[in-house]
């Protein structure tokens, strides 16, 4: 096979990724209480199933380095994109919440694996330094294009969701396929991508740089999780809304995150703090927007959207600032800050849970969307004027 180009890995590393974090993580939701009547499963046990692919994804993503310099890219891709086929063919054929957990458990794992290995691809594909924040925002928009895809199956099956699954993991082992046979091994490597040590060349600036972005993204993770779990409950307890017009709210998610794609461009043209600070406005801005009027559904199609574009924006920025920051670590750079938006969405949701119940969805929604703005302050400050590598320096 001929080597990728910069497009081929754009268009790669989005299928990888739209299979791995869309159909694989954020999809199972959707169809939940479908596979409750089914397999008969409580709520509480509903909420652990819910846990496992975050304590997956933690351990994955942590050891994902480690992998990849002992199983080379190409490997570890079809490592991401087999295990997503094989949790996602486990939870189709699941008689029982075990086997449902087990699979749930093995998605977690293809999710923490696929970001570190799609980084490095990049690194050894892409020779231009800005290109590759380019490619990578791409990339990250992938999340958006499974979600966009999978809303069609959710509203065609979904009581029938092993029907879906079994659709997804046919992706899964399509995409298993195209991994095999492009993503780059070990041996090829362009001319601006020279072997590393075995030890990560991270200085201290550096360290300072992705605790940074890590402790913004815990803030933005947290401001996002009152909309991923509670922005349906919104618009159909307080606003009247049908449960069936939520899915359209979460194709709108998925369209709207393709605006994510551009991250890499933002950050080259108006600088990482103006970007940052843009991201979470759109983002606040469509908290805000959701319980203004939550039985409108034009406007709550806007709001998923804006929503979107947002979150995608900014998780397509800490992943793209993160491989600026440690050039040399492309691999390792997003783990942390990937890390720090879901140790964001943890803590963020039960505390939403708690605000709904005392004050009501608008007063919860208004009140995140405020500390939203508050992190876009921070962030700015931080990115600006105390930013310890200047991204200028680092093409």
């Amino acid at each position: 096979m001929s080597p990728l180009s910069p497009l081929g890995m754009a268009t790669l590393g989005s299928g990888v990724i739209a299979i791995t974090y869309g159909l694989a993580r954020f999809v199972f939701g959707l169809f939940l209480p479908a596979m409750r009547d089914e397999l008969t499963i409580s709520p509480s046990m509903a909420g652990v199933i819910g846990a496992l692919p975050f304590l997956s994804f933690v351990f994955a993503i942590l050891a994902a380095t480690w992998v990849i310099r002992r199983l080379g890219v190409r490997r570890t891709g079809v490592a991401a994109t087999g295990l997503a086929g094989v949790g996602l063919m486990t939870i189709a054929l699941a008689p029982s919440s075990l086997l449902l957990a087990a699979g749930v458990l093995i998605c977690g794992i293809s999710t923490g694996l696929s970001s570190p290995v799609m980084a490095e691809a990049v690194h050894r594909v892409v020779p231009s330094w800005v290109l590759r924040g380019r490619v990578n925002a791409i990339i990250n928009a992938g999340t958006s294009l499974g979600i966009a895809l999978a809303m069609p199956a959710v509203l065609i099956w979904a009581e029938a969701w092993r029907s879906a699954y079994l659709g997804f993991a046919a992706l899964a082992a399509l995409g298993t396929l195209a991994a095999l046979c492009y993503l780059p091994r070990d041996d090829q490597r362009n001319s601006a991508s020279r072997p590393r040590p075995a030890a990560l060349p991270v200085s201290r600036s550096q360290w300072l740089g992705i605790a940074r972005l890590s402790g913004l993204a815990v803030g933005m993770g947290g401001v996002s999780a009152a909309y991923w779990v509670f922005a349906p409950d919104a618009v159909i307890n307080a606003g009247g809304l049908a449960p069936s017009q939520t899915a359209w709210m979460w194709l709108a998610v998925g369209v709207g995150g393709l605006a994510g794609a551009g991250a890499g461009d933002l950050i080259s043209r108006f600088g990482p703090a103006a970007s940052h600070a843009a991201g979470l406005t759109v983002m606040s801005a469509s908290l805000a927007l959701l319980v203004v009027v939550p039985g409108n559904f034009a406007l709550a199609l806007a709001s998923a959207a804006l929503f979107g574009a947002g979150y995608m924006t900014l998780s397509g920025f800490y992943l793209v600032r993160s491989t600026q920051i440690m050039t040399e670590a492309p691999s390792f750079a997003p783990v942390l800050p990937l890390l720090a938006t879901s140790v964001g969405q943890v803590a963020g949701s039960p505390l939403a849970g708690w605000l709904v119940g005392a004050e009501g969805h608008a007063a919860t929604f208004m009140l995140f969307a405020t500390l939203g703005l508050a992190v876009a302050v921070l962030g700015s400050w931080l990115l600006n004027e105390r930013g310890a590598v200047d991204w200028h320096t680092l093409r």
